[in-house]
């Protein structure tokens, strides 16, 4: 096996503790809030306490990775995931996992924004880099749909304290895999000093470049975000059981990962993916608008599918962009523009809602959302044509 698959198998199998680590907090509720006295506005800030960090320590994440090099900065994100977790299984109030869960969610920033970065590395400039990143990135999803089926019952049967522990343990596991497994790529900042890697700047092309294919990430994040917060109430709302539209979901998740697959394979067979992007981005504008008005259940698997088709080559632009010596930058640029669609679209579609008082609203967003991700795709793609990017 070439040493970049090598390196490709260890970061997803390690990230997937990072999907598992977000669910662990939904999973473990109905055990966790009884038992601490604790309701949901305290469960839903616990939720986005994860992801607050991330708004302030990606671009620092980047420099940090130039600094100090990649893998170390990896291996310090894992071991702060790791003590968040064991920080909120010994919590006895909300306090304590209010401060569990940041000290993971600052861990899990270094993890996302170098992870991506050091698959960039290994595998810029090749067909295989849309493949590449299509695993990578659904290694989040997998880890997801992993705690959804174990958190759970272990939280029930040993109590939510071990299901924390349990979920330290793993990123454990994934700490061990980096440290031990994985090859330090050339790109490594740690084969500077830190006087000489510091040196260089981002371009303001590059800047603005990575920001557009940030926004495009980010973007489609956030909608997806609104699907698995909204659509479910609207399908109750509509009539169908509650145990039915969680099974929905469930398998919303999984085709999610299947399709990502799916496209990143498909994507390196084809080479030039820019008309299927185009087709997807506005097949999913559509299929969102179909879910209120026509079948709501067909259109919305076919919606996430064509999402998971995108995921790869949108998680693929910015090593189109980005120089090598700015690649840790960079990638903490493009995920600023995830971490603020997170925490800003769910919020506009609950606010939306709230003012129409029309259950059907978010997804009417979601879908404008969506239609405007495809000028911002065909802007960048006619840019890096015409002014390519020396790498």
């Amino acid at each position: 096996m070439q040493q970049r698959w090598k390196a490709l198998v260890v970061l997803t199998a390690a990230r997937t503790s990072l999907g598992f680590q977000v669910q662990s907090v939904g999973s473990i509720s109905p055990v966790l809030l009884p038992d601490l006295g604790l309701d949901y506005v305290d469960l839903g800030t616990l939720i986005g306490l994860y992801f607050l960090p991330g708004i302030a320590l990606t671009i620092p994440a980047g420099m940090f990775g130039r600094l100090f090099g990649d893998k170390r900065v990896v291996l310090t994100g894992l071991v702060l995931m790791a003590a968040g977790a064991v920080i909120m299984g010994m919590a006895t109030g909300f306090t304590g996992l209010a401060g569990g869960r940041l000290v993971s969610g600052i861990g899990s920033v270094l993890l996302n924004v170098l992870m991506a970065k050091m698959v960039t590395d290994w595998f810029a400039g090749s067909r295989q880099i849309v493949l590449a990143m299509a695993i990578f990135i659904n290694s989040f999803p997998v880890g997801l749909g992993l705690a959804l089926l174990t958190l759970g019952w272990l939280a029930e049967t040993h109590g939510w304290p071990m299901a924390m522990f349990v979920t330290s343990g793993l990123t454990v596991i994934s700490l061990l895999m980096v440290a031990l497994l994985y090859r330090v790529h050339p790109n490594d900042r740690a084969q500077a000093t830190g006087q000489a890697a510091a040196k260089g700047s981002i371009s303001s092309y590059e800047v603005l470049m990575v920001s557009v294919a940030g926004a495009i990430w980010g973007g489609l994040n956030g909608v997806l975000a609104i699907i698995f917060g909204f659509v479910p109430s609207y399908l109750v709302a509509g009539g169908l059981p509650i145990a039915s539209v969680g099974v929905a979901a469930g398998l919303a998740s999984w085709l999610i990962v299947a399709s990502g697959y799916l496209g990143g394979y498909g994507a390196q067979r084809l080479g030039n993916v820019d008309t299927a992007m185009k087709v997807c981005l506005g097949a999913i504008s559509v299929f969102l608008l179909a879910i209120p008005l026509t079948w709501p259940m067909p259109a919305l698997f076919l919606a996430v599918a064509a999402m998971g088709l995108t995921t790869g080559i949108i998680m693929s632009l910015p090593s189109q962009v980005l120089r090598s010596e700015n690649r840790g930058l960079g990638m903490g640029i493009f995920f600023l523009w995830l971490y603020l669609a997170q925490t800003s679209m769910p919020p506009l579609a609950g606010w939306l809602q709230e003012r129409t008082q029309n259950t059907a609203a978010p997804l009417y967003l979601a879908a404008a959302a969506m239609l405007s991700l495809l000028p911002l795709y065909s802007v960048f793609r006619a840019t890096v044509i015409r002014w390519p990017q020396t790498n």
